[in-house]
């Protein structure tokens, strides 16, 4: 599988683990050194209270770990079923065939077997949209609420069960009102919460627009995205409001750009863009005039 897209060096490569940027796998501490001879590591017996999906909870001991008790909460869930026909202890059970060792958390690995049973691509559109639905808060992670709310909201307690949602959940995104809380989560599941990001960085804007873009790609879509790899104005991070307001742009400004005004409220660098792109056309219409004289010219002396 690839690498997480807000996570790597190469952040068009996946939405599923999280290399790059970060030691690939290290979703959690080491494990304790080898074992010599017969000297085993002793485990620990004493119990202390440790915050277990936003619940305050006893640690059991387990040979060789220590792993969260399962919350009250989570037992009374499972015994029961939800309205619409869905089996919460199915939805937990589907959890637990990925969650992480350590934490009550289906991880970069998890998440990477996961997709691989849904048959799709950690990359593709449809992750997103599954994450979407979902509200998950961070990349390459879900935790145990965000996976059963999410499973309870799209009614599917099985993986034939949510991949026979996909081409539903798809139509949806494509909503006016829900492409637009789509757009908008992408920006907040793109940031690093662990960093305290406020902003994205250039290149994992670059991508994550690309990619929420999958169905309906803009016009303009294309030459922003080359305009921000070129970065003639030395851009390091795209704000909140800069990432909202290019959806407002590519719904009300035209392909000819005739309608744009530096006079309205758009952030800076769209100007920038305007001006980037005017001079692109004028360069562009400048080498086919000239290579529509040289073609004439040849017509006329073949010989030369």
């Amino acid at each position: 599988m690839g690498q997480c897209v807000t996570k790597c060096k190469n952040p068009t490569s996946s939405l599923g683990s999280k290399s790059g940027e970060k030691d690939a796998g290290k979703s959690h501490g080491k494990k304790g050194g080898g074992m010599g001879g017969a000297h085993k590591e002793e485990v620990a017996k004493s119990s202390v209270d440790v915050i277990f999906n936003g619940t305050k909870v006893s640690e059991v001991t387990v040979e060789g770990s220590t792993a969260p008790a399962v919350s009250a909460e989570v037992q009374r869930e499972k015994s029961t079923q939800d309205g619409g026909g869905v089996s919460l202890a199915q939805i937990h059970d589907l959890f637990s065939c990925y969650k992480d060792e350590y934490e009550d958390a289906i991880l970069e690995e998890g998440m990477e077997r996961f997709c691989n049973d849904l048959c799709v691509d950690p990359a593709e559109f449809r992750v997103l949209v599954l994450a979407w639905k979902f509200q998950a808060a961070t990349m390459c992670k879900f935790t145990r609420r965000e996976f059963v709310d999410g499973c309870k909201a799209i009614q599917a307690d099985s993986i034939p069960g949510i991949c026979s949602r996909f081409s539903m959940l798809l139509e949806e995104s494509r909503g006016e009102e829900s492409f637009k809380d789509l757009y908008r989560f992408t920006f907040q599941f793109g940031l690093d919460a662990e960093q305290g990001q406020r902003s994205l960085q250039r290149s994992i804007a670059i991508a994550l627009w690309r990619l929420v873009f999958t169905l309906d790609t803009p016009p303009l879509l294309e030459h922003w995205l080359d305009f921000l790899s070129e970065n003639p104005c030395g851009v390091r991070g795209i704000s909140r409001d800069t990432w909202n307001m290019f959806l407002n742009f590519t719904q009300s400004i035209g392909q000819d750009l005739s309608n744009y005004s530096e006079d309205e409220a758009w952030p800076s660098l769209f100007d920038s863009f305007v001006e980037w792109e005017a001079e692109r056309r004028r360069r562009e219409q400048s080498d086919a005039a000239a290579s529509e004289t040289d073609c004439e010219a040849a017509s006329v002396w073949p010989g030369t």
